[in-house]
């Protein structure tokens, strides 16, 4: 589904990313795990054209989509959860939601995922009228994930959806998230909580300093020596 060879990112005179090549099958949950500033967030704004590549490709079912706007991009089937929730604060949950649809041309189908995200998120159902900016950290989340899926992907990359959240809502985010795998989405996913990505993904990378040291299915890296010391607390 997605094929990612020799990706290269820079800031400045500081390059991010070192070539890397990654693969992401229809109906896998991938995850890539690493320190901060590992080049984790900047690979999935590399593929959702919120950065600037300097080298390499990306394919998404067959086609090239590096060079492409962000518009574009959603449109043909990736939506990207960024980290940070970054909901509209001064808008309703509801007006969050059409924004994730903003794509999207075909009103039944939107009015159909509307029912689908509430049922995933039933605590959204009960405050739709209610700004997103008052939800509390665990509802604008769910709320960010909830936008994304409007777009109706069939690829959705999660920035850190666990980040600032108590134990409970995590087990919450991790649950649905099989869900939403479960349903035929397939999950390219950012996790610092390496053992929790790791025990939802089919496989997984390993990014230090913008470099893939790494990879496997995560049944294996879960075992792997250098990553139980590295991420997993020994």
């Amino acid at each position: 589904m997605l094929q990612v060879e020799g990706l290269s990112v820079y800031y400045g005179n500081v390059q991010a990313l070192r070539e890397i090549s990654l693969s992401v099958e229809a109906g896998e949950v991938v995850t890539l795990i690493g320190a901060n500033g590992a080049g984790k967030t900047t690979t999935l704004k590399g593929i959702s054209g919120l950065v600037k590549i300097a080298g390499g490709g990306i394919h998404f079912l067959g086609q090239k989509i590096n060079g492409l706007n962000p518009e574009n991009i959603v449109a043909r089937g990736v939506a990207h959860c960024p980290e940070g929730r970054r909901v509209f604060p001064l808008m309703t949950l509801i007006e969050n939601l059409e924004m994730g649809a903003y794509c999207r041309k075909d009103r039944a189908g939107v009015l159909r995922n509307m029912e689908e995200v509430m049922a995933f998120f039933p605590i959204l159902q009960e405050r739709q009228k209610q700004l997103a900016g008052t939800l509390s950290g665990g509802e604008q989340q769910m709320l960010a994930i909830a936008r994304s899926l409007m777009a109706n992907p069939k690829l959705l990359m999660l920035d850190e959806p666990s980040l600032g959240l108590a134990p409970l809502l995590v087990e919450e985010i991790y649950q649905i998230t099989r869900q939403i795998n479960s349903r035929g989405t397939t999950i390219l996913l950012v996790e610092q909580n390496a053992r929790m990505a790791l025990s939802l993904a089919h496989k997984g990378y390993v990014l230090e300093t913008g470099s893939i040291v790494l990879e496997g299915q995560a049944s294996e890296l879960v075992e792997n020596a250098q990553v139980k010391e590295a991420y997993l607390g020994g």
